[in-house]
């Protein structure tokens, strides 16, 4: 409930009952397009609350509380909550819920400020042990890779996300969901698909399944460097049914390839001269072209289809993206079926070449 922008509305005539995407709790009227879907199924909170694994010591970061419903097992379970609320009259109801209940001094202790009202996304967040959350499915990409970003690492999150979205977390090599998502967030963290919930477990009821998965991120935190980890990703991920060869052979990205690979020579030569040069920043780091539109989400799946912008003609660093990718006899797969480590030995043979994503 926390993280999407809140627009003012205008208030429609016989309210509720004058369309089906809002519904009452309380006086509160929750809106399906901000994400707002309360679980209503007690047993189904108890459920989560176990399948955690939370400790009497633990100071936990829920997201979206909402009315309070998992606000109120989670302070029973932990040593304290900081709750990430964007809509300030669910704050207002958070508060009016637990001041003046035993779960007070949690809620609020003197020294925290446990009720955090702004976006989750924009926010930075305090330490905390393990996260417990129903979240707006808009903005679960971005907050998976917020937490897992998170210093100090933090020991979980159990997290309700989207069903198709919970199961491209935890898709493996060859399964139809398995995408850039899946081998970003598996690099970062171990996942398992905790538990499918229908969509009558809430109120109002969102349109989709949901599931709640189990986050743990690695430690210690792999090494490589993320951004050329997932540049390499990325483009991998193009087409992920088409064969890498023919993924590297597409003229846009030997382009940008081979920019980048002449900028990082001309550096290390003027390093080695001991001279100073102007980087153009479009080439190196995060450039826009590296953020180009490469997604798996484009991949239709049809492994015939011809690439967008042509097959590049023969070049000598054409030949030398060729030249690492048969050495490391990935010319003819498909990154549908590659696992972390075979993404991991690539990007070791890319680097040892000097060809770098990053």
């Amino acid at each position: 409930m926390a993280g999407g922008k809140i627009r003012k509305e205008k208030p429609s005539r016989g309210g509720a009952a004058g369309g089906s995407s809002n519904q009452y709790q309380g006086g509160i009227q929750f809106h399906k397009s901000k994400g707002q879907h309360i679980l209503k199924n007690p047993l189904l909170v108890d459920s989560i609350i176990q399948k955690a694994g939370i400790n009497s010591t633990d100071v936990i970061l829920e997201i979206g509380p909402g009315t309070g419903n998992l606000t109120k097992k989670l302070l029973e379970a932990g040593k304290s909550v900081v709750a990430v609320e964007l809509d300030p009259r669910m704050v207002l109801e958070l508060q009016r819920r637990f001041q003046g209940t035993p779960h007070s001094n949690r809620l609020k202790a003197s020294f925290r400020l446990s009720v955090i009202q702004g976006d989750v996304l924009k926010c930075d967040l305090p330490y905390f042990d393990i996260c417990v959350a129903n979240i707006p499915y808009q903005i679960s990409s971005p907050l998976t890779f917020k937490l897992l970003n998170h210093r100090p690492l933090f020991r979980c999150a159990v997290i309700m996300f989207q069903r198709e979205f919970a199961m491209r977390l935890v898709a493996q090599p060859g399964d139809t969901l398995y995408c850039r998502l899946s081998v970003n967030t598996q690099l970062l963290a171990r996942v398992s698909h905790l538990l499918k919930v229908g969509r009558n477990n809430f109120r109002p009821p969102p349109k989709v399944d949901s599931s709640v998965v189990r986050i743990e991120p690695r430690k210690p935190a792999p090494t490589v460097n993320f951004k050329e980890w997932d540049g390499l990703v990325r483009i991998c991920f193009t087409r992920k049914n088409k064969t890498i060869g023919a993924i590297f052979k597409q003229k846009r990205i030997l382009s940008i390839l081979e920019k980048n690979y002449k900028t990082l020579q001309a550096l290390q030569i003027s390093q080695e001269n001991g001279q100073e040069m102007a980087t153009d920043a479009s080439v190196l780091g995060d450039s826009g072209e590296m953020t180009m539109e490469t997604d798996d989400e484009n991949d239709d799946g049809d492994d015939d289809m011809d690439m967008d912008d042509g097959e590049a003609k023969g070049s000598d660093f054409k030949e030398k993206i060729m030249g690492v990718l048969k050495q490391g006899k990935y010319e003819d797969k498909r990154s549908s079926k590659l696992a972390q480590a075979d993404f991991m030995h690539l990007l070791s043979l890319f680097n040892q070449a000097g060809i770098h994503f990053s």
